[in-house]
């Protein structure tokens, strides 16, 4: 079948396709209250890919009580034209996603649809900004509920006017009550993003996160220097070089750069579906190896910074300390001398923190973390991936101590924390086809079963007859 040649037509493939398998069509959930306020039946805090995309999964179940919101404006959820720096999607172009198994809302079709077939064909990878406009139109054809300029708070236990547990959540827009919440809030889901100390103690306007909002026009002509050798901090490298940075100095801790990515690897449907199932020693095998190793960076983001004759990677040499010095520059302290820099910018990524997560606040003391439930051997011990949340099996927080916070069963994690006990599935878009169905899965069954006493009276008093029969015609037995 020959794609379709405008975005209308494709809009009208998409519209049929998503009326030919809404089977099962029963609504089954009843609005709830609580003190008379509305209940919405699931919340979800993030409107990024990974919140657009659980909200179309649950409309597809009849889940319609939902309501997406992000503190972001319209348009700028998620990284894609805020801190991620490279140009283009790492994943593969024919990687679907969102689309949950509907061709008709795949990326490939909408930029078919927009571009041409061929012009997808020459395509190598999907350019930000281009994957940043799907996840808008995909919200707006599959009728996603998404509220922006609103941030969520602390979640406290509350209850419907009918005796079902609920939760209270504060936000910028006032208290809002679900019987679910989804955090997918991506990478800040449950940690903050880390430098070192010693650089955090730094004035402002000498350092900088890979994640921050940096004026990168402020650093022509200046010395940067960057910390870590992951993507991100390549990434950032290389735009402080494209705007007219002096010199950019990489530095990476270990002797040799990672270049293996195992992402790569482990990109196939038994890990990403079943690698939850598995016994924990070996989810915490591979996982713990697999962050140990970090991300590394792919050859396209090297040579962006490789073209650039003032930039240099220093292997084997970490900070240690820094300080500012009497003219104004920074001096970094490592185990090969010190270096001075006007500028220094850390893609050194996230750390476990859940006190520090404003939605986590309330409860973060009593989150189960891998260390409560496991112990590694010792060669493959790692206090930092200890402190990750150990969830259930539907992305629900468990409680450290049971018995003092029940009520967080019903607030799931989707975001890059997920990763010790699911692997690549709440950040990723190749692990979407299976995570998110799964999420949605748990999210249905935790309202189906608060809900049975209600539906079991439904159905004793249901009184449809399939069909007229006519009492003379029945034979007397």
């Amino acid at each position: 079948m020959p794609a379709p040649r405008t975005l209308a037509e494709l809009e009208k493939d998409a519209a049929r396709d998503l009326a030919l398998i809404a089977h099962p069509r029963l609504e089954w959930l009843q609005p709830k209250t609580s003190g008379g306020a509305p209940v919405l039946d699931v919340l979800i805090v993030g409107g990024g890919q990974c919140g657009v995309v659980t909200g179309f999964a649950l409309l597809r179940e009849k889940v319609r009580n939902i309501l997406v919101i992000d503190r972001a404006e319209a348009g700028r959820e998620g990284p894609w034209l805020t801190y991620a720096r490279m140009p283009n999607l790492r994943s593969w172009k024919d990687q679907s996603g969102p689309d949950l198994g509907i061709p008709s809302l795949t990326y490939q079709a909408w930029h078919e649809a927009q571009f041409g077939t061929a012009d997808w064909e020459k395509l190598k990878l999907i350019p930000k900004e281009k994957w940043s406009d799907y996840l808008l139109w995909f919200r707006r054809i599959t009728g996603v509920p998404v509220r922006n300029g609103v941030e969520a708070g602390r979640i406290t236990p509350a209850r419907t006017d009918d005796g079902l547990p609920c939760l209270s959540v504060e936000t910028s827009a006032g208290p809002m009550l679900a019987r679910k919440v989804v955090l997918a809030t991506g990478q800040e889901d449950a940690g903050r993003w880390w430098m070192p100390e010693f650089v955090a103690a730094l004035p402002a306007h000498l350092r900088a996160h890979a994640a921050d909002a940096v004026d990168f026009s402020t650093l022509r002509g200046k010395v940067v220097a960057v910390l870590g050798a992951g993507a991100s901090a390549f990434d950032n490298a290389a735009t402080a070089l494209e705007h007219g940075a002096t010199e950019v100095h990489l530095f990476c801790r270990r002797a040799e750069p990672q270049l293996v990515q195992p992402y790569r690897w482990l990109t196939f449907s038994g890990f990403l579906r079943h690698l939850h199932e598995m016994p924990d020693e070996w989810r915490w095998r591979f996982m713990a190896h697999v962050l140990g190793l970090r991300e590394a960076f792919p050859q396209d983001t090297w040579d962006r910074c490789a073209r650039f004759a003032n930039f240099t990677m220093h292997v084997g040499r970490p900070w240690t300390d820094a300080r500012v010095t009497p003219d104004g520059q920074v001096e970094i302290a490592t185990p090969r001398g010190a270096f001075t820099a006007d500028h220094l910018i850390c893609g050194t990524g996230i750390r476990m923190a859940f006190d520090a997560v404003p939605t986590l606040a309330s409860f973060g003391h009593n989150i189960a973390r891998w260390s409560d439930r496991y112990t590694p051997p010792a060669t493959e011990a790692d206090e930092r991936l200890g402190e990750f949340p150990y969830l259930a099996g539907d992305y629900a927080f468990q409680e450290r101590v049971p018995g003092e916070t029940p009520w967080i069963r019903d607030i799931h994690l989707f975001g890059i924390s997920t990763t010790m006990s699911f692997g690549p599935a709440g950040a990723s878009i190749n692990a979407m086809v299976y995570a998110v169905p799964r999420l949605a899965a748990g999210l249905t069954r935790g309202l189906f079963r608060a809900d049975l006493p209600r539906l079991w009276q439904d159905y004793q008093a249901y009184d449809v007859p399939l069909a007229e029969i006519d009492p003379a015609r029945l034979a007397a037995e």
